[in-house]
Formats: C-alpha cells, structure tokens, sequence
C-alpha cells in the first residue's frame, strides 16, 4: 500500500527571530536597530506576515496527508522522500536552497510577503494552498534545468541557480581549464573563480557577469537543457591564458577544471557552508543535471 503524500513545509528563520536570539529580549533588540536608524516595528510585522502564511499554509494541507516543517539551516540534514510536496515558505531564494536537496518531488512556492519578492520562483499565495496542494501530485509543473558539479573522487554539489568553482577567500585561485569535446588544448589559468549558470540564475549573478563584460553571449532561460559559464578577472602571465573565459554548454557537455591550487571550493546559490572541498591535482566537471526541479505553475 503506498504512502500517503507528505507535505514538507520549507521556511526560515526570521530577521525579527535571528535578532532577539542574538539580543535577547524584544527591547534591546528594538535598541540595537534604532541606533542604526531603523524600527523593530517594520520587523517584526514582516515576521507576523511570514508566521501568518506558514500557519494558513499548514491549515490547508489536506487531512489524509502526513505534514512537516524543515528549517533552512537543516535541509542538509533533512531526508526527503519520493511522495513529498514540498511547500517553500518564504522567498524566491529558499526555492533554490532547497533544490540542491530533491530528487524530482513538486515544488510548491509560497510568496511569504507579496509586494517584497519578485515571485519568479515563490508565484502563489497563502490562500491558494488549499487548491495548489491535492494538484500537486497529478499536473503539470515546469521542468527548470539544475546544474551539477561532480569530482573526480565522486562528490556531487547540485543547484537551482549557479555553481561558482574558486578559491575561498579573495585569493587567486589556479587551474586548467578544459571543455568536452572540445578542439584546442586545456588551458591553464589564474582568475578568482569560474560561475556556471543555469537560465533561473540567469537573473542574479551569472546576468552581473555577463553585463559587466558586455558578453554577446545569448544567456538560457529556465527550462532551457543548457548553462553559460564565465570566468571572474583571468589573469594573463607567461603560464596562464585568457582566451576560454566565457561560453555555454547544451545536454551532455561539460567544463573541467583540474585545481592547481593548495585549495577551492565548490559550492552553489550561494550556500558557502554547503561546499566541496577540491586540492591540488583534483578534477570537477560542471555540466547539466539529469535531475530538474518541478516546480508547480
């Protein structure tokens, strides 16, 4: 007999939370921001309108249906299962934090605070929970592409958004950089770090890059099966080159870097202690992931 679904109701900890953990009590939390200009009271309504959501969410699950609650800082920790419907709570960028973690489950987006996000990724609201969830698990969502870092050694980093590859302060990080298939030798290069992007990270850091350098190369979008990758201030010597610093990869290709450094990182949508550490001799390629996240419409 199989499972009844299981509704995974996905949230964050609060600024008004995070700061009477750090303060104390609501007072010397209330002074702390008024020494800087600011009032508790803007805070602590966005956290009332965040509790009402994630309550009037929780009263929709249907009653048949098995429920639970995961924490941003425990997604790593948290086991999902094949009959879950995960119910993200909150902003567009607590979808991509809990991407990393699904293998294929629905993803319903809730917009915690309409009018504060921009609801690309979290397009419903509180009071259509009660519809979106019994649908969840028989129509159709949009399939947005992931990307996927994989060493050498067998680790796996997944993401919504982007993957940056580099070293994990400000210095300069060294590696050979090699495309499959590709005509031409590997080029050995000295940058701070290399973005491999999918087309929903297309607007945020990956479009930084891209219009900062002025690239006329043609950026994916979400459903796209293809990722543009671009590296950060490559440094021209006499052992390292700058002529790959930016390009794509459809279904099937990939970028390889073989570290050339004491030490990188790997880590995606910004979630840097969720990261792979690489040394020296290493290699991690970057590519499109089998795995998509169905995220419901």
């Amino acid at each position: 007999m199989s499972l009844a679904p299981r509704a995974v109701l996905v949230h964050r900890t609060t600024e008004y939370e995070e700061l009477l953990a750090r303060h104390g009590t609501h007072g010397q939390a209330a002074f702390f921001l008024s020494s800087r200009g600011r009032s508790i009271e803007d805070v602590r309504e966005r956290h009332e309108r965040t509790r009402r959501a994630l309550a009037e969410v929780a009263g929709a699950v249907p009653l048949q249906w098995r429920q639970t609650r995961v924490e941003r800082a425990d997604l790593d920790r948290f086991l999902f299962g094949p009959e879950d419907v995960v119910v993200v709570v909150g902003q567009d960028g607590l979808v991509a934090n809990a991407a990393k973690y699904l293998s294929g489950q629905p993803v319903v987006g809730i917009d915690s605070d309409p009018g504060r996000n921009p609801g690309v990724l979290v397009r419903h609201r509180a009071a259509q929970a009660r519809t979106l969830l019994p649908a969840a698990t028989r129509t159709g969502a949009d399939e947005l592409t992931m990307v996927e870092a994989v060493t050498d050694d067998a680790q796996r980093l997944l993401a919504l958004n982007e993957i940056y590859l580099g070293p994990p302060g400000h210095q300069t990080a060294r590696y050979t950089l090699a495309l499959d298939g590709a005509g031409g030798e590997p080029e050995p290069q000295a940058s701070s770090g290399v973005l491999v992007g999918t087309g929903t990270g297309a607007t945020g850091w990956l479009r930084s890059l891209w219009q900062q350098r002025s690239s006329r190369l043609t950026l994916p979008a979400p459903t796209d099966p293809r990722l543009a990758w671009f590296v950060r201030e490559a440094w021209p010597s006499p052992t390292t080159g700058t002529s790959r610093v930016e390009g794509a990869l459809g279904s099937g290709e990939g970028l390889r870097l073989t570290v050339e450094s004491d030490r990188m990182v790997a880590f995606g949508d910004g979630m840097e202690s969720d990261s792979l550490e690489l040394t020296w001799g290493q290699t991690v390629r970057v590519g499109v992931s089998g795995t998509a996240l169905r995220l419901v419409g």
